[in-house]
C-alpha cells in the first residue's frame, strides 16, 4: 500500500484512450472457458488483480491457461475431469470470483475451500449461499456462510424457482452457473433487470437460455463448447473519463472500444440527463457484448434524480457520479442504492466523507445522497478504504481542486485499472 499525491492545477484533457476490458466479461470468459471442453480463446482481457485471480483459481482446479498480454488461452477437459485442488483457492480482493465460484463449485464433484482477503472477508455471502442450498449445495463458512472462509462439498444439485430479493448480478451469475449442473430447471426471477453478461455468455458458448421479461429459464445438463471472446472496454472505468471530460475545462475526450450493454449502460443516460456534451456512435450492436466510440467534452451540467430501476445499470459508477454532481447546478438526488453498502466497503459512507473533505456539499440518507452543488473543491488528504473505485474518484477530483490530493492507497486501483494514472497523464 502506497500513498500518492496529486497536483494536476485544473488541466484541459484532450485526446483519446482505450479503456482496459471489462471486469465482468474478463471474469467470466475465464469460468466459461474452464468449464467448457476445449479450447477458447479471449482477445481484450482485463490484467487487473481481481481477474489475476480467477485464472489463478482455475490453474489450482487442473485447468491450462496461459496469458500473453491481454490475450488469454484457455484449454479446459472439462468440468468433470478438474483435479481437486490441494491448496485454498485465494479469491483476492474479488467479490465476482467469490461469489460465481461459489455456484460453479457447488456443482463440481470435488471439495474446494476458498478465502480472500480482509475486505472479502467482510462481504457478505449467504445471499448466494442460501439459495445455492436450496438447490442442494453443501456450503460452510463463517456464521453459516456468511462470511469466508467457504468450504464447498460439491455434488448433486437441483433446479430452483428463485425471486431475487435484491438486483445483484452476482447472485442471479452463482444461481446459473450451478443450474448448469443441476436437474431440471433453473429459473431465475428479477423485478429490476441486473446486467446480463452471464445469460450472454451462456448463448456465446452454446447453451439455451430464454429470456423474458425478467425472468431466466436454464435448463440444467448443458454441455458448453469452447470459443473466442472479444472483452469489450469496461464501462465502470470508462466512467471516471466520461466525468472527467465534462468536469474539467477546455477538454474533449475520445474513448475507444467502450461496452454499452444496455444493462451497464445507466452512466450514459445520466450523464444526457445532466445535459453533458457527449456523443456516442455505436461500433457492432448485434456483437456478443456491443461497444461504441464515446466522445465526452467540457458541459454545463445540472442536478437530476437517480433511482428506482436505473440502479443496477449504474450501481458501481455512483462514486463517480457523486463527484459529477458536485459541478453540476442544483440538487442531485441518488436513491434505492442500498447495494453500496455492502460493495468493497460501505461505498454510501466513504463516498460521503472523502468529498465533504474536499468541500462538497454532500449528505448520506439510508439507501444514497444527496448532493448540491456546484461546489468548488479543495484539496485535501482523502482514504480509499483500499477500494478501487474510490481511489479513482478521488483522483479525478483531483483534476479539478483547488490544491492537491493525496490519496492514502493508489495500489488499490490496479484491481482493475492498472494503467488509470499513465491514461491521465496522457490526456493531460
Amino acid at each position: 500500500m502506497s500513498s500518492k499525491i496529486l497536483q494536476y492545477n485544473q488541466p484541459s484533457l484532450v485526446g483519446d484512450i482505450t479503456v482496459p476490458g471489462d471486469k465482468s466479461v474478463s471474469h467470466r470468459s475465464v469460468m466459461f472457458g474452464s468449464i467448457a471442453k476445449g479450447k477458447t480463446t479471449v482477445s481484450g482481457f482485463l490484467l487487473g488483480e481481481d481477474c489475476l485471480s480467477t485464472i489463478e483459481c482455475f490453474k489450482k482446479l487442473g485447468v491450462k491457461i496461459e496469458v500473453d498480454g491481454t490475450n488469454v488461452s484457455i484449454d479446459s477437459p472439462g468440468m468433470d475431469h478438474w483435479e481437486e485442488p490441494k491448496e485454498v483457492l485465494y479469491t483476492g480482493n474479488s467479490g465476482t470470483t467469490t461469489r460465481l465460484m461459489l455456484g460453479i463449485l457447488s456443482g463440481a464433484k470435488l471439495h474446494t475451500v476458498m478465502t480472500g482477503d480482509a475486505s472479502i472477508g467482510k462481504r457478505p455471502m449467504r445471499r448466494v449461499a442460501d439459495p445455492l442450498r436450496l438447490m442442494g449445495a453443501q456450503i460452510a463458512g463463517r456464521k453459516n456462510g456468511q462470511f469466508t472462509p467457504l468450504a464447498i462439498q460439491g455434488g448433486e444439485l437441483q433446479g430452483i424457482d428463485y425471486k431475487m430479493p435484491v438486483a445483484s448480478a452476482q447472485v442471479k451469475s452463482a444461481i446459473l452457473l450451478a443450474g448448469l449442473r443441476a436437474k431440471g430447471t433453473t429459473i431465475v426471477r428479477e423485478s429490476e433487470v441486473s446486467r446480463d453478461h452471464t445469460e450472454r455468455m451462456l448463448r456465446q458458448f452454446g447453451a439455451e437460455i430464454d429470456v423474458t421479461d425478467g425472468v431466466v429459464t436454464f435448463k440444467g445438463g448443458q454441455s458448453l463448447t469452447g470459443t473466442h471472446v472479444n472483452v469489450p472496454g469496461d464501462i465502470s472505468s470508462a466512467a471516471f473519463f466520461l466525468v472527467a471530460g465534462a468536469i474539467t475545462k477546455g477538454s474533449r475526450i475520445v474513448l475507444e472500444n467502450v461496452g454499452v450493454n444496455e444493462t451497464r449502460d445507466g452512466i450514459l443516460e445520466v450523464l444526457q440527463n445532466m445535459g453533458a456534451q457527449m456523443d456516442i456512435a455505436i461500433n457492432d450492436e448485434n456483437a456478443a457484448e456491443p461497444t461504441a466510440t464515446i466522445t465526452v467534452e467540457t458541459s454545463e451540467l445540472t442536478g437530476t434524480a437517480i433511482e428506482g430501476a436505473i440502479i443496477p445499470r449504474l450501481i458501481d459508477e455512483i462514486p463517480i457520479i457523486a463527484l459529477l454532481a458536485t459541478q453540476a447546478n442544483g440538487k442531485t438526488v441518488i436513491k434505492d442504492a442500498e447495494e453500496l453498502k455492502v460493495k468493497e466497503t460501505n461505498r454510501i459512507d466513504a463516498v460521503v466523507n472523502e468529498l465533504k473533505k474536499l468541500g462538497a456539499n454532500i449528505e448520506a440518507t439510508a439507501d444514497g445522497m444527496i448532493i448540491e452543488g456546484p461546489t468548488p473543491l479543495t484539496g485535501g488528504s482523502l482514504t480509499t478504504y483500499g477500494d478501487h473505485r474510490i481511489g479513482m474518484m478521488g483522483a479525478v477530483a483531483a483534476l479539478i481542486t483547488q490544491g492537491q490530493v493525496e490519496l492514502d492507497d493508489a495500489d488499490c486501483i490496479a484491481v482493475s485499472y492498472p494503467t488509470f494514472f499513465e491514461h491521465i497523464e496522457k490526456l493531460i
